[in-house]
């Protein structure tokens, strides 16, 4: 691929459609969850005096996925925020590859320090 197909005007437009794609499917995914969630637990009273946290079972990406596929109103809303913590990722993932694509000696590696940044912030750090 040349150079001439990675122009900035059309990098930036993709990286325009990622952000909104993933924002929209994110918002999308919340909305449902917390209408199946108040279908579901709308009438229960509120119990304000005891904080809790998730679900245990939600804390990792297969139960999450297999909880969205029980229609598990928890799971989708938990979807939708892994959704929309990925989005910027996946922007700097696609960045990498135009820069790349462009022969930019500069960004390549800048932004290959970002996104090991934000994977290291999301995978690596201690808990």
């Amino acid at each position: 691929m040349t150079t001439s197909h990675w122009s900035d005007e059309k990098v930036d437009r993709i990286i325009g459609v990622i952000l909104q794609a993933g924002v929209l499917a994110a918002g999308t995914l919340v909305l449902a969850g917390g209408i199946l969630y108040l279908i579901h637990f709308g009438s229960s009273p509120a119990s304000y005096d005891v904080f809790r946290a998730n679900r245990a079972e939600l804390r990792g990406m297969r139960p999450v996925l297999a909880g969205v596929w029980h229609l598990d109103s928890r799971a989708i809303i938990q979807l939708g925020i892994l959704l929309l913590i990925a989005t910027p990722v996946a922007r700097v993932a696609f960045s990498v590859a135009a820069f790349a694509a462009q022969r930019d000696r500069i960004y390549v590696p800048v932004t290959l320090i970002v996104l090991a940044i934000l994977l290291y912030s999301l995978f690596g750090a201690p808990h």
